[in-house]
């Protein structure tokens, strides 16, 4: 459809288009007596507002949409955000929205927007009309599901080419195998990954496994457990997923590499531990003792592992501890040696693979314990690596995480123009390694503390570097992380070392000693704010004691005593403003840079 310069704007909305989807969704309508215009209506986008990622992770943007009768707070996925930051979508735009997710989150409708195209010849206007909010009535008990709507089908999944392969299936593969006759399979709605969160009460996702770990056991004074993780892909993201002890049994062998799936709620939503993923998603979940895992016959409508690779040869332009994909040509193969921990003590399978690519650059890449044992790829062959972490050792090495995986010749694009390349002169050229750039990086030492916005600090990316950055920031305290506030710590004078609760005490391994208790120190996360933006802050027993009034020993008995009191303690440390004076630096605590708050004696209150 050609638009039309100078025309109005008005006459292409799709008016009453978001009632519409809505009423549907609670109605449980296929969308086969709609208007199938509003499967991709025209909207105007009336508001724009930035929201920062939770730390590391990237930014989202809330948008308000309006097809002129109502208006809705929407979200644009991560996927989607390249059109706000290369400054196509404006407010006053006119855009085409062409997949996205209508959801209920406590009461509140939000439209959850995965594709859209803007109409640039239409220009930008003023609000059209004067849109309502969109209002809906509670009927009753009616739980409200999911719509999903693309541009190949209205309303999503839910149609008869989707349906007839779940009537072929007859036996779902539930996570306890008494639940396959009590829920029977039926997918009538799907919902993106981009879409999870902890809100939701009932959904079902089509993924595909893209990664599968090891079966991982524990021993500890609480017991002993198994587990196993997979990292699950659709078209919208991707999300981590862990089985725990009898989840773990049912569920390992199911799951196959490369295999696509229907998961079904209940399966717990939560933060995630991004020490264990390399995924971008800011939550993971976790199987619970109903989760219905089933395997889908269609899998053509999933994607196959997305990569974003890195040549060898720009290594030398990634920060150190960074972690990136990476595809070569296997060169050299190493033996299996075996390092010590210097931590715990345990002994680890190693193995050191040798990678070129057709920038003439070759790196050294590490893979460990039963990857390494069994690795028997002969050479030459091409190897895609997702998720390895880059080590400033010897210039610029690879280490593949336990959360990433390899994938041996993969029929994609670029590893068919690397094995080409190969076979026609890379087989007999000579490579380059960086290990000139090996301490090439000097100090800089004596940085001046400078006062800064959190924008400023964010833009001029300071901790990224090898050094430590200083700088001071006048905020307001917006969030304090009030789980895992503490650690239980040696009694000795200097010490400060965690201890582990046994028979007749707590005991510290560095001192060699048991004590009757344990003095609480805190270790914090707080989220501060200015006009500028939001960041993430750490910070250490002195500073906590100062943020909330009282020492972490204090904290934990009125926590025992009156958790409510506890929590009103957390509100009382937000919503003021202080004089922080922060180190940034990049580090190994969870693969991310870390802004730490100095000392108490360089923490300012503002009253």
């Amino acid at each position: 459809m050609q638009y039309a310069e100078g025309n109005d704007p008005a006459s292409y909305i799709t008016q009453g288009s978001l009632s519409t989807i809505f009423a549907s969704e609670n109605s449980g309508n296929t969308g086969g007596s709609v208007d199938p215009s509003h499967a991709t209506p025209i909207v105007q986008c009336v508001q724009i507002k930035p929201l920062p990622g939770q730390a590391g992770g990237p930014d989202r943007y809330r948008v308000v949409f309006s097809d002129i009768v109502n208006f809705v707070q929407s979200m644009l996925a991560t996927q989607a955000n390249h059109i706000v930051i290369d400054g196509k979508l404006k407010k006053g735009s006119i855009v085409r929205l062409k997949s996205f997710q209508a959801n209920q989150l406590k009461g509140k409708k939000i439209l959850i927007v995965l594709a859209l195209e803007v109409l640039e010849e239409l220009g930008e206007s003023e609000k059209i009309g004067d849109p309502k909010t969109l209002e809906f009535k509670e009927e009753g008990d009616t739980k409200p599901q999911p719509t999903t709507i693309s541009s190949n089908g209205f309303y999503g999944n839910n149609n008869q080419q989707q349906q007839q392969p779940q009537q072929q299936q007859g036996h779902p593969l539930p996570s306890r195998a008494y639940g396959a006759a009590a829920k029977p399979s039926t997918h009538a709605n799907i919902y993106h990954i981009e879409a999870l969160s902890p809100y939701q009460n009932k959904w079902t996702i089509k993924v595909r496994c893209t990664h599968k770990t090891d079966i991982k056991t524990w021993h500890n004074k609480n017991g002993e457990g198994k587990l196993f993780s997979v990292n699950l892909l659709d078209d919208s993201g991707e999300i981590r997923a862990t089985g725990f002890k009898d989840q773990c049994d049912l569920l390992y062998d199911l799951f196959v590499e490369g295999g696509v799936y229907y998961i079904t709620s209940p399966c717990r939503i939560g933060m995630a531990k991004k020490q264990f993923s390399n995924l971008n998603n800011d939550y993971e979940m976790t199987f619970e003792r109903d989760t219905l895992v089933e395997k889908a016959e269609v899998a053509d409508d999933v994607p196959q592992i997305r990569f974003n690779f890195t040549n060898i040869g720009d290594l030398q332009t990634v920060e150190k501890d960074t972690t990136i994909d990476t595809i070569g040509i296997l060169k050299e193969v190493g033996e299996v040696s075996q390092i010590t921990s210097k931590s715990t003590s345990k002994p680890y399978d190693k193995r050191e693979l040798t990678l070129v690519d057709n920038t003439n650059y070759s790196v050294r890449l590490t893979i460990w314990g039963n990857t390494a044992t069994t690795f028997d790829t002969p050479p030459e062959s091409v190897v895609a690596f997702k998720g390895v972490k880059v080590s400033d050792f010897g210039g610029r090495s690879l280490s593949l995480l336990s959360s990433g995986s390899m994938t041996i010749d993969p029929d994609i694009d670029d590893a068919h123009k690397l094995k080409g390349w190969y076979d026609a002169q890379g087989r007999s050229d000579t490579f380059s390694t960086h290990a000139a750039m090996a301490g090439g990086v000097g100090s800089a030492g004596g940085r001046k503390d400078d006062f800064k916005t959190i924008a400023l600090v964010q833009e001029e990316n300071l901790g990224m570097s090898d050094t430590t950055d200083y700088f001071s920031t006048r905020a307001t305290i917006i969030y304090v992380k009030s789980d895992n506030v503490s650690y239980p710590a040696c009694l000795e004078a200097g010490c400060n070392k965690k201890v582990v609760e046994i028979e007749d005490g707590w005991r510290c391994e560095r001192c060699n000693k048991t004590h009757p208790k344990p003095e609480y120190r805190y270790i914090m996360t707080l989220s501060v704010s200015d006009h500028t933006g939001q960041m993430y802050l750490s910070c250490f027993d002195d500073v906590g004691r100062l943020i909330m009034g009282m020492s972490a020993d204090q904290l934990m008995e009125l926590r025992n005593n009156d958790e409510k009191a506890s929590e009103e303690m957390f509100q009382a440390a937000t919503c003021k403003p202080w004089i922080f004076r922060c180190r940034a630096k990049m580090d190994n605590y969870q693969d991310q840079q870390r802004f730490v708050l100095a000392s108490m004696r360089q923490l300012v209150g503002i009253y």
